[in-house]
């Protein structure tokens, strides 16, 4: 590294040199694409705000003055100007850089926040505690992408914002996309504004020229200033910001340096909350990344750091599988239609887009409206498939109990990336869904083992009519498939029958989803008398689930979810409604917050591997013996 390695903290980049700020930009540029094409990562993202960040920590004083970044999947050049830069070769490894900002990592990282469209909330709140202690001068910047402003938590932070004199600084990092293309009016209202690109800049110049004149100048220039804020009335269709009580400022064009420093300098200096629309081209500065348009490299696996292809072959996996029986199934039946949150792409449904445009709804960052709009689509005869990805259902919990279970309308959720996820850290993990979604009366869960199952069990959800049904599969390729010794008739798979052990007690061990090839392993291992089966519907609990548990010694669940609510409790508490004592022992992710590693190294960690599973069954099977 060459400047990066001059720069511990922003202390450092604010006494750089400005004429080298512009090489600090490319040594940057070739730092994400060199590391994140080992590790994989957020590259679009980050390469289209590394001038913005600059300017941030050349203007602001962070920590003192918080820079929230929404999401945070594009703070890499934050890491990097605070002293993190030569720990990249770690990212999103185990014991390495998160992904995200990390209050562990450094003190510049306020939040661990992944999921978009909170920054301006955590802004709120810290300005408000700022200025009970006594500081209402210092700023509190939150740089929020379009895309996040199409989710409604943005708007009710923005309310509270302008309606105050705190100072809060809204960037807005304008690239006119989330992961694909932002949509929705507000999206429309933006890329109009985008369209007077450069038009303040010209009008700064006219100030600072006019000024030069003394008072016919100052007198000419507010002529001029009232002039523009009426010709920006009737070029824009409304003046949102403004009419909310916020200055606002731009558009900025986000890759001039010179530009951005004297935007955000106003900010700075600016007494109370004040918007700047800041333009910016994901990916800027490298070529495969700004071409890519499907995402423009949102998020990648390892690479070629030239061209950018991909450095392994991509195998079947579960998200193309899904793609593929949704459209095949929507050919047969006209009442599907399908919804996504901004994520067409990452979670199967672009097939479907293309080919049943009509039928096929984008609502933005918006899950809780997603869920809602469903069951408003299912009051009117259709079938809506709601796909969004497992740890995003946490927000539109409220929606699916009372708007889509209370009226017991046929909504399916196809949950992708459910259970263990691994390198994207906490909040991506998907281990939430199955204790959250449970408790709505009613409802249907399915976790289907391989890509057969998840065939037949989307199938047979769509077909369910009287109430909602969830179907959710993990992240990454598609196991071998593994055919039942038998199916009990209410829809169970036996996939291993107990061995008779003379003097061992008799398990029934009951595996969920991808766990399954996993349980079989773990009972091979063991001279042992287990049973294993695959409930397919996990939740509710099957009748000849407990049946068979009434005929065994002990019963043990495993599942990808957390202890807490999931399936083990549920089927702990059928066992005890039906007055069946047979012992429960649960396999599941413990109640905490998991820092980032491979999917495997994770599951190792919470022993639900097949070494953790194995020596599991051994222990509570010699506690029986004994």
């Amino acid at each position: 590294m060459g400047i990066l390695s001059e720069l511990s903290s922003p202390a450092d980049l604010k006494a750089l040199d400005p004429g080298r700020l512009e090489e600090l930009a490319t040594e940057i540029r070739e730092l994400l694409v060199s590391k994140v094409a080992v590790t994989g990562g957020h590259l679009g993202p980050n390469l289209g705000v590394v001038e913005l960040t600059i300017a941030l920590h050349r203007v602001f004083e962070s920590p003192d003055e918080p820079i929230i970044f929404d999401t945070s999947h594009q703070s890499y050049v934050h890491k990097m100007l605070t002293g993190r830069a030569d720990q990249f070769d770690t990212l999103r490894q185990k014991g390495g850089l998160s992904g995200y900002t990390d209050r562990g990592e450094s003190e510049h990282d306020w939040t661990e926040s992944s999921h978009a469209s909170a920054s301006l909330s955590y802004a709120d709140g810290l300005a408000k505690g700022l200025q009970l202690a006594g500081r209402p001068e210092r700023n509190v910047v939150a740089v929020v992408g379009d895309g996040a402003l199409t989710g409604g938590l943005c708007w009710e932070a923005l309310n509270n914002i302008a309606g105050s004199d705190r100072n809060v600084v809204v960037v807005v990092n304008d690239n006119g996309r989330s992961y694909s293309p932002t949509i929705g009016g507000f999206a429309a209202n933006l890329a109009g504004i985008r369209m007077q690109h450069g038009y303040d800049e010209i009008m700064q110049e006219g100030k600072k020229r006019l000024k030069q004149m003394g008072w016919v100048g100052e007198r000419t220039f507010e002529a001029l200033a009232a002039f523009k804020e009426g010709v920006k009335s009737q070029l824009l269709p409304t003046e949102m910001f403004s009419d909310l009580g916020m200055k606002y400022v731009g558009p900025v064009n986000g890759h001039d340096l010179k530009v951005l420093d004297n935007a955000l300098h106003y900010a700075r200096d600016y007494d109370g909350p004040l918007l700047v629309h800041v333009v910016t081209e994901k990916g800027h500065g490298f070529a495969p990344a700004v071409n890519n348009v499907a995402d423009q490299m949102h998020s990648t696996g390892a690479m070629d750091p030239i061209t950018g292809e991909p450095t392994s072959a991509s195998e079947p996996g579960w998200t193309s599988k899904f793609s593929d029986d949704l459209v095949e199934l929507a050919g047969r039946r006209r009442d599907i239609v399908a919804i996504t949150a901004a994520m067409a792409g990452p979670t199967g449904l672009q097939a479907f887009a293309d080919t049943y445009p009509r039928r096929f709804f984008d609502v933005g960052i918006a899950e809780a409206h997603a869920v809602t709009s469903a069951a408003g689509l299912a009051l009117t005869g259709l079938h809506p498939v709601v796909a969004l990805y497992s740890t995003f259902l946490n927000r539109g919990f409220d929606q699916l109990l009372m708007d889509v279970g209370l009226l017991k309308l046929p909504v399916t959720l196809v949950l992708d990336r459910a259970g263990i996820t691994g390198s994207d850290g906490a909040s991506h993990n998907g281990v939430w869904d199955l204790s959250v979604a449970s408790v709505v009366p009613g409802i249907r869960i399915a976790a289907p083992r391989d890509g057969a199952q998840l065939t037949e069990l989307f199938h047979e959800a769509v077909d369910i009519d009287d109430g909602p049904t969830v179907v959710r599969f993990p992240k990454g390729n598609l196991p071998e498939e593994m055919t039942a010794l038998t199916r009990t008739a209410d829809g169970v798979d036996i996939l291993r029958y107990s061995d008779a052990v003379e003097g061992s007690p008799s398990v029934l061990l009951i595996a969920v989803g991808p766990l399954t090839a996993t349980a079989v392993e773990a009972a091979e291992a063991l001279e042992a008398d287990v049973t294993v089966l695959d409930p397919r519907w996990c939740f509710p609990v099957a009748d000849s689930i407990l049946a068979l548990a009434a005929d065994h010694d002990l019963v043990v669940v495993a599942e990808d979810g957390i202890l807490r609510g999931g399936i083990g409790s549920a089927v702990s508490e059928a066992l005890n409604a039906a007055g069946i004592d047979t012992p429960l022992r649960q396999l599941a992710f413990p109640s905490y917050f998991p820092r980032h590693c491979s999917r495997n190294e994770l599951l190792a960690e919470v022993g639900l591997d097949v070494r953790g599973m194995t020596e599991s069954l051994r222990g509570w099977i010699d506690e029986l013996s004994s």
